[in-house]
């Protein structure tokens, strides 16, 4: 009795105290919490390749301005030691590497699609340097020659600038010793062709072009190539797979440009065998530019056996013996190496 008695007491109480606070007494948990919503996070943008509305002829890539029959300049580039390291060859479409007196080899440097801000030191020509150049239709720009040479060039009506007759066109520097401090520079060279009413437009070569993502998956491993002029004249190139660009040495060091100091970057690979005649005591030569003769395509990292011929004016690599298949280029830049036959691409050449 006494225990119902209490019983009813604290249910009174509870009823006084739900009509004092007008709130009903909860009886029952509160529900959990709602999670929050979880965080979206937006990736960045994806960066796109810039977009160009033109393509460069001779490098195949992307450029601003319409080089399509823009002439190219061929300038005659030291490459004895104390001519080294060499300014604006960096820049170049197209560098050939080929021997002169001396066992040294000097770089016949095509520039078309960039302007360097120096070039040099400049040198002089020969018959199979002038063979090269004027199947790019190009200002041939050097100093002095070799009789033949000269002879060719007087004779013909060629567009080139010699030094000797127009050292306004040229400056020497101070920090070298002559005959390996002769310099000049776009600028200069254009109005020169000005002043003299060369034409500014050429007929250039055509050359044909991979996609840029193309990826090389035939040939033999070549990420390390070794080339021999001369006993006392080598040079190399060992691959770079972040950049896709055979990086240049000579004589075992890095071989770089004066203007930026780095190292010289290349896409194309060329080496090709040809013959090659002493003419004479001083050591000139003649050296076959024509072809037929064998070679190899090295590019991203993989050598591929080719024959080579000149057709179209310029130097090109061929897959088959017919000499039908023209091998494409990937876009970048190009350097051709140009060694003899004796002691042959046996002797001369190594990669791994």
């Amino acid at each position: 009795m006494k225990q119902r008695m209490q019983t009813s007491l604290v249910l009174l109480s509870l009823l006084l105290l739900t009509a004092c606070t007008g709130q009903p007494v909860e009886t029952q948990p509160k529900p959990a919490p709602e999670p929050p919503a979880p965080t979206v996070q937006t990736p960045p943008p994806v960066e796109q390749p810039p977009q160009y509305p033109y393509t460069a002829p001779l490098t195949g890539l992307g450029s601003q301005e319409d080089l399509n029959n823009k002439r190219p300049l061929m300038v005659m580039i030291n490459n004895a030691p104390p001519a080294r390291p060499q300014s604006g060859i960096s820049k170049a479409d197209i560098v050939y590497e080929v021997l002169a007196e001396g066992e040294m080899t000097r770089f016949l440097s095509i520039f078309q699609s960039q302007k360097p801000e120096v070039i040099g030191p400049v040198r002089s020509i020969r018959p199979y340097f002038i063979q090269i150049g004027i199947g790019f239709d190009a200002m041939l720009v050097h100093a002095g020659g070799s009789q033949e040479a000269l002879t060719a060039l007087a004779r013909s009506d060629y567009s080139h600038l010699d030094e000797i007759q127009n050292s306004r066109y040229f400056w020497r520097e101070s920090f070298r010793k002559a005959p390996h401090n002769l310099y000049t520079k776009p600028e200069l060279l254009e109005q020169a062709m000005q002043d003299k009413n060369m034409r500014a437009t050429a007929e250039l070569p055509h050359f044909t072009f991979l996609p840029q993502d193309a990826v090389i998956t035939e040939g033999e491993p070549a990420t390390k190539v070794d080339l021999t002029f001369h006993s006392l004249n080598k040079a190399g190139f060992v691959y770079d797979e972040k950049e896709k660009k055979y990086m240049r040495f000579t004589a075992g060091k890095p071989h770089v440009d004066l203007t930026d100091n780095k190292q010289i970057a290349v896409t194309n690979l060329l080496v090709i065998s040809t013959k090659h005649r002493v003419l004479d005591s001083e050591g000139r030569r003649q050296v076959d530019v024509v072809g037929p003769g064998d070679g190899y395509l090295l590019q991203q990292g993989k050598a591929k056996k080719i024959k080579w011929k000149r057709s179209g004016g310029v130097i090109r690599a061929y897959a088959d013996e017919a000499l039908t298949e023209e091998l494409p280029l990937l876009p970048g830049n190009t350097w051709v190496e140009i060694l003899p036959t004796s002691p042959g691409l046996a002797q001369s050449l190594k990669f791994q």
